[in-house]
């Protein structure tokens, strides 16, 4: 398939008004490094790099690594949120391949589900509105709305005659724009190419080549042979699927069941709507409620004429509910307010019943008389205040309904039944009422009768009888404006109330909460006092653009969270990388709520279930096991996304029946009557055998909660336990410029639009550099536009140095302390980068592969051949010069070792500039030359640090002499030109002293001291020397960071030995000093009346400590 061509798109910087290509100075090194790019791919795809294939019988069997990534949803383009997930899962190919494995990356595309008919749809009601080239829209105007499309929405079922909350119309997640065509114009579709996307096939052979070809511009690793797209479109996946799902509904225990559940759905689609069909609400899940029926007293009412009736703001009582319209509309039923409770338990405590009274309430007809939601009238909250209630199980015969602040429109039923005996809310809101009745409009005998004297339900061992009124004093909480108090009051009280409460009324005295509950629950409904209520537990928009409800469907489903299966997930879980405890914490909550899940839609895009085909099956559901059909898809339909052309396997999908399946798959017996060559049932098996299980699994931290969990389930379903899935790693989200990226705020950018700006080597580059955690990360467009000089400046570096190499210009034969020293920061540098990439800190791995190895060299060029950053070469001196070897053993590690995160810089690197015979593609992890020498560096980085030390202090103190109105140097300190270093071979005897103290309060069992250093110190005459105890905070703090090893005050080298190899070095470190000479003189030898000593070189000599030498410059 041929992508199809793109409108030019223009990726802008969110941190400025214009685009980062516009602030450059120029382009010339992006081209460079583009035009690499290009030929790295060419050379790539001609070799087929990235294809490979289970060995042969006979052959080695290298050791091998197969990884995937959640094939992303083809309803658009790749964007960098994609490729920042999917870089976890290239970086670790990369390096896999780098040590000697044979890796497995392929990459499938989805379009099952609604999303992509959704859109479809809205383009055919768009082109019948504005034209096919949709001239028939005009712009907005500003200040003028977009005409609102007529939506059907089917209306809800209720149970008995009752006054519920109307629910507002809620707006669905938005990019900005109202209409479909306008979202596709901003992908850069052509216009004229937009009409063809009503037709959902277009979607599914436009989008997935388009992808493909970005993907590869960004240098995946891909064998891209395997990939292929789902739906019944692809008749071989297909295949697949419904086998999985014959073996879930053929299990010994069924994973797959038929009943009726509750679950959200679409009124507008007819069908349950999941996870991936949701515009907005992923995750969002089903919460049931007790919906509790209070009676409106409507005799008593009626009973007292209007004007003899208590008032709120100057209304009579009921006025509105005894309106003669709404009288007759009402025809004598019973009138409910019913009220959405999790605690059915509590309802022995009701007091009174809230309302808000800026709410409006509808009043419907539900019973087997009238017409199901056949609306009656509408009510304000005000209009019931006041209104007389019967409330069921509670202690008093008629209740009140009063009003309260923040009742929501958005949850449950909008009527608040209230326990003040164990609801923090209700209590303190009856004590607001109580005390300010007037300014609530309330009437005192409507609440003080209950505000003191309610009853108590259940008894605590914290809280007591009353957990309500004791959490409000704990709490501090004086009236129900005191949000956060009551949030955290309301927590405690619930959570002890359900786990350690006991009843204390009702005919289930003396049971616990939790046996209770669900009793008094039956009780309630058997008397038709309340009934089952859901709804989802937060806003949920379909794809379609409607608000989503609860529904009690009948529904083919996964049985997730059944006892036995959830042990097998656990089991799995247990024993798989995670790469985070937080990742692992998250899978177990999963795994604890999980439950039952819909699995069947009635129409969109997807596979249909084998034994009932009027369902489909939902896109999460089609998305478990998938990763195992990539092992053979190559066989089936090598080459096309669609199983249009058979592979190199001629088998036709009707002959992948699930025998042939459960060969490949689950080492099932040899099929009988196929026409299928044993010998290519073979090799299939031996492509499943050889590559499965899944090694890892990369994907956004969003997906823990249902296709990853889902994985695990349906693998400990399907497959033996050597098959189960051994890694996933999840990352957070990324956002851009610090920004959370949205198409409505225009900060967004696709993964193209990056290639185009950046290149692929510098997008990936800030991609490495954007984070590792489950965190956030921050992918910077600074940072990709900075990779770009580097990577630049990089290269010249090398080809510069390779043609000095050339020349003859560069060192040979036996290696000094400079090069020892290089030496081994390589080797700790390809140490270390092993270890960050093994566990798959990208970040860490780039600062070691890039910064910390040009630093190295950087330090290695400067000492051996006086250039670099702050220095220069001086007039007149002789340098050891660069080793060759070194040079080219710096240039062929840093290569390898960026190769998995900017592959065609390395691949330049390597085949044209080091002239490899073979990619780098098939190069192996450097191999350290020896351990790495710590004394050695310990050695160098003391080196390094001396002089930098000795400006830094004599910069100081030309600063203080400065301040005091002093020259900036004395006369006599003008003319130094030699540095006495003071250099000290033992610590001073009262530090050795104080340690071995200190030593003796720590206990190394748990790494803690005692405390007891003061006396001690006291005791052996050693406080009264100021230094003392500065000296010991510090020796502490530094044990309590780094363990008892910080005792160890050993320098791992010889200072003196190390101070003689580089006299040369400090001398020309310190040229700005204009110093000439060195002069190393042991502390120990500094006597008052020894030699020429001068007081000043005494003083000096007694502050140097081995490693910290002092100076004076003479």
């Amino acid at each position: 398939m041929v992508a199809p061509q793109f409108a030019e798109v223009t990726a802008t910087s969110t941190t400025t008004q214009s685009t980062v290509a516009e602030e450059r100075k120029g382009t010339g090194k992006l081209e460079a490094l583009q035009k690499t790019e290009a030929w790295a791919q060419a050379k790539w795809e001609a070799a087929k790099a990235f294809e490979v294939d289970a060995p042969a019988p006979g052959e080695p069997s290298p050791p091998k690594f197969m990884g995937t990534f959640p094939f992303p949803y083809m309803n658009g383009v790749l964007h960098l949120g994609h490729s920042f997930s999917l870089t976890k899962l290239e970086f670790a190919s990369g390096y896999e391949r780098l040590k000697g494995k044979r890796v497995l990356f392929p990459f499938g595309f989805h379009v099952t589900g609604m999303p992509i008919k959704a859109c479809a749809d809205k383009l055919k009601k768009e082109i019948a509105m504005f034209g096919e080239d949709f001239s028939g829209f005009k712009e907005k105007v500003e200040g003028a709305e977009f005409p609102e499309q007529d939506v059907p929405v089917k209306k809800e079922s209720v149970d008995p005659t009752k006054i519920v909350k109307k629910h507002g119309k809620a707006n669905a997640k938005s990019t900005g724009l109202a209409y479909q065509f306008q979202i596709m114009r901003t992908m850069g579709i052509p216009n004229e190419e937009i009409k063809k996307f009503a037709d959902t096939k277009h979607w599914l052979y436009y989008f997935p080549p388009v992808a493909q070809q970005d993907l590869k511009d960004f240098g995946l690793s891909v064998d891209w042979r395997r990939s292929f797209f789902t739906t019944d479109m692809n008749p071989y996946f297909d295949s697949f699927v419904r086998w999985q799902f014959n073996k879930l509904h053929q299990h010994s225990t069924p994973k797959v069941k038929f009943g009726e559940r509750y679950t959200i759905y679409s009124p507008l689609d007819g069908q349950p709507c999941m996870d991936h069909d949701r515009a907005s609400g992923e995750g969002v899940g089903v919460q049931e409620y007790t919906g509790v029926k209070l009676q409106v007293l409507m005799d008593d009412l009626t009973a007292t004429p209007e004007a003899e009736r208590d008032q709120v703001k100057g209304v009579p009582v009921g006025r509105a509910l005894l309106a003669p319209e709404l009288v007759k509309s009402i025809a004598g039923r019973n009138v409910y307010l019913v009220a959405a409770t999790l605690r059915p338990e509590t309802m022995y405590g009701q007091t009174n019943c809230f309302v808000g009274v800026d709410i409006s309430y509808g009043i419907y007809a539900v019973n087997d008389k009238e017409a199901w939601i056949h609306k009656l009238g509408e009510v304000k909250g005000w209009d019931l205040v006041g209104v007389p209630l019967k409330a069921p199980l509670a202690k008093y015969d008629k209740v009140y309904t009063l009003p309260m602040e923040g009742v929501l429109v958005t949850k449950g039923t909008g009527v608040v039944t209230s326990v003040p005996s164990d609801s923090p809310d209700d209590y303190i809101t009856l004590q607001d009422l109580k005390k300010k009745a007037a300014y609530y409009h309330v009437q005192p005998k409507w609440v003080e009768p209950f505000a003191d004297s309610f009853p108590s339900i259940i008894r605590t061992p914290n809280y007591g009888d009353r957990a309500a009124e004791t959490a409000v004093k704990k709490f501090k909480i004086n009236s129900q404006k005191d949000k956060l108090q009551l949030t955290e009051a309301k927590g405690e009280v619930y959570k002890e109330g359900f786990y350690q409460g006991t009843m204390i009324i009702g005919s289930l005295a003396g049971k616990s909460v939790q046996e209770a509950k669900p009793l008094i629950r039956a009780e309630l409904i058997e008397q038709g006092a309340a009934f089952p209520y859901c709804e989802p537990e937060g806003l949920v928009m379909s794809r379609s653009g409607d608000e989503c409800v609860v529904t009690l469907a009948p529904q083919w489903y996964m049985d997730y969270g059944e006892e036995g299966w959830k042990k097998l997930a656990e089991l799995c879980l247990a024993d798989m990388e995670t790469f985070s405890a937080e990742t692992r914490n998250q899978f177990t909550k999963t795994l604890d709520w999980l439950n039952q899940w819909a699995c069947s839609r009635s129409f969109g895009l997807g596979t249909r279930l084998p034994w009932d085909p009027k369902y489909l099956i939902e896109s999460l559901s089609d998305s478990t096991i998938y990763m195992a059909y990539y092992t053979v898809a190559h066989m089936l339909h090598g080459g096309n996304l669609d199983g249009s052309k058979p592979g190199s396997a001629n088998i036709t999908p009707e002959q992948m029946t699930d025998d042939i399946w459960d060969f490949i798959m689950v080492n099932g017996p040899a099929p009988k009557g196929t026409s299928i060559p044993q010998e290519t049932l073979d090799k299939m098996r031996r492509e499943f055998e050889y590559f499965y299980p899944l090694d890892l699994r990369t994907s956004g931290k969003d997906l823990i909660n249902n296709h990853l969990t889902f994985c695990i389930y349906n693998h400990t379903a399907i497959f033996p336990k050597e098959k189960w899935p051994k890694g996933i790693r999840v990352n957070g989200h990324l956002l851009l410029n610090g920004t959370k990226m949205s198409k409505s705020t225009g900060n967004f950018m696709t993964i193209r639009d990056a290639i185009k700006v950046f290149g692929a080597d510098a997008t990936r580059f800030a991609l490495a550099d954007a984070g590792d955690g489950v965190e956030d990360a921050n992918f910077l467009e600074k940072t990709a536009d900075d990779a770009i000089l580097k990577l630049y400046t990089e290269r010249e570096w090398i080809e510069e140095n390779l043609t000095t190499a050339a020349e003859g210009k560069l060192r040979k034969g036996a290696y000094t302390w400079n090069d020892r020293v290089f030496e081994a920061e390589l080797n700790k540098l390809i140490t270390d980068t092993d270890h960050a990439y093994k566990t798959m800190w990208y970040r860490e791995a780039l600062k070691l592969a890039f910064y910390e190895m040009t630093i190295a060299r950087s330090a290695y060029r400067k000492a051996t051949t006086g250039q670099g950053v702050g220095s220069a070469s001086l007039e007149g001196e002789e340098y050891e010069g660069m080793h060759e070897d070194l040079v080219k053993r710096y240039i062929e590690v840093q290569a390898i070792m960026l190769a998995p995160l900017t592959p065609h810089w390395s691949e330049y690197v390597w085949s044209e500039l080091l002239k490899k015979p073979e990619s780098i593609k098939k190069a192996l992890w450097p191999t350290p030359t020896g351990q790495p020498d710590e004394s050695l560096l310990s050695a160098a980085s003391y080196i390094r640090g001396l002089g930098s030390n000795i400006r830094s202090l004599e910069d100081q103190a030309a600063r203080k002499k400065q301040k005091k109105g002093a020259a900036a140097t004395a006369p006599e300190e003008a003319k130094a030109t030699t540095l006495r270093l003071f250099v000290a071979s033992a610590y001073p005897a009262w530090q050795d002293d104080a340690i071995a103290i200190l030593k003796s309060t720590y206990d190394e069992s748990t790494g803690k001291f005692s405390g007891k250093e003061k006396p001690l110190l006291a005791s052996a005459g050693l406080m009264k020397n100021k230094a003392v105890m500065p000296f010991v905070a510090s020796i502490r703090m530094a044990v309590e960071n780094n363990g008892p090893a910080a005792f160890d005050r050993n320098l791992g080298f010889g200072e003196m030995e190390t101070l003689k190899s580089n006299l040369d070095f400090i001398r020309r470190e310190l040229a700005t000093l204009k110093i000439t000479a060195v002069e190393l003189v042991p502390a120990e030898t500094v006597k008052p009346d020894a030699g020429d000593f001068a007081p000043e070189d005494v003083r000096k000599a007694d502050m140097a400590t081995p490693g910290q030498p002092t100076y004076r410059l003479v």
